[in-house]
């Protein structure tokens, strides 16, 4: 939250004791978000307001997708490479040597680790966004891709593809669904961290007559602080920005301005 938008929202710095993060509780204990929770003596609870669920092989098998039919892959995340091999292995197709793998980053090329021997397949690696991966994708465009994807993903890739003309087959291999959240129903917090509109969607799916009053809302990239005004919300904390770049260093910017004594 730069200074201007802590001016703006003024009205709305109101002490902060507690933070939900709808991610999943982080493995490390170095994390960012405990030292957050130390620093400023709050309480920070993490609960995911997404699953993912897988298709079934029946169910893809509808799609009527050839997946040897293709001669490179598409992958944005590690869901995607899980649940993509999942579905291979419930068919019993093996990758042949020759397919090519594009991956968002680097992070992702390794995940295929688990997998398959990278070391002996061709892989193409991204920086970290989709307008990354678009910049190799141009340089190959006689391949036929396949991407494997959730029921609920973002539209640059295969509107790249399509609009530029490039063979491909995009296939639906893991569904995104609203977490029950109903344990929460009685449960308050100062401030909730959303990093997908998927997440915006899963409060109302709980929560149909939720009511925001004093509660703080944070959203973690511009989809996701567009569908928290699509939803009618206050949007109080957004990340990342460029004094900021991390959604627990926006988190930090504004209780700095809220929690002065």
């Amino acid at each position: 939250m730069s200074e201007s938008l802590i001016k703006a929202s003024k009205d709305r710095l109101y002490k902060v004791n507690s933070i939900l993060v709808s991610q999943p509780k982080p493995k490390d204990d170095k994390s960012p978000y405990f030292d957050l929770a130390e620093k400023y003596k709050l309480k920070v609870d993490f609960r995911p307001f997404i699953e993912v669920k897988p298709v079934n092989a029946k169910d893809f098998r509808k799609q009527k997708i050839d997946i040897l039919d293709h001669t490179a892959v598409i992958f944005t995340s590690r869901n995607a490479v899980d649940h993509f091999f999942s579905i291979c292995a419930e068919l019993k197709i093996e990758m042949p040597s020759d397919m090519k793998y594009f991956c968002i980053s680097e992070q992702t090329a390794n995940y295929l680790q688990k997998y398959i021997v990278i070391r002996k397949r061709k892989i193409f690696t991204g920086f970290r966004t989709a307008q990354d991966l678009l910049e190799i994708l141009k340089k190959h465009k006689n391949e036929k891709y396949l991407f494997p994807c959730s029921s609920i993903r973002k539209n640059d890739i295969p509107d790249f593809l399509k609009d530029n003309g490039y063979k491909y087959s995009e296939a639906v291999m893991y569904e995104t669904v609203a977490a029950d959240l109903s344990d929460l129903a009685d449960v308050n917090y100062d401030i909730i961290a959303f990093f997908s509109p998927s997440g915006i969607n899963s409060l109302f799916v709980n929560f149909p007559d939720f009511t925001q009053n004093k509660t703080r809302i944070a959203a973690f990239g511009p989809t996701t602080a567009q569908a928290v005004r699509d939803a009618g919300l206050i949007l109080d904390i957004e990340a990342p920005m460029p004094n900021a770049p991390s959604m627990t260093g926006a988190l930090e910017v504004y209780i700095k301005a809220a929690n002065k004594e």
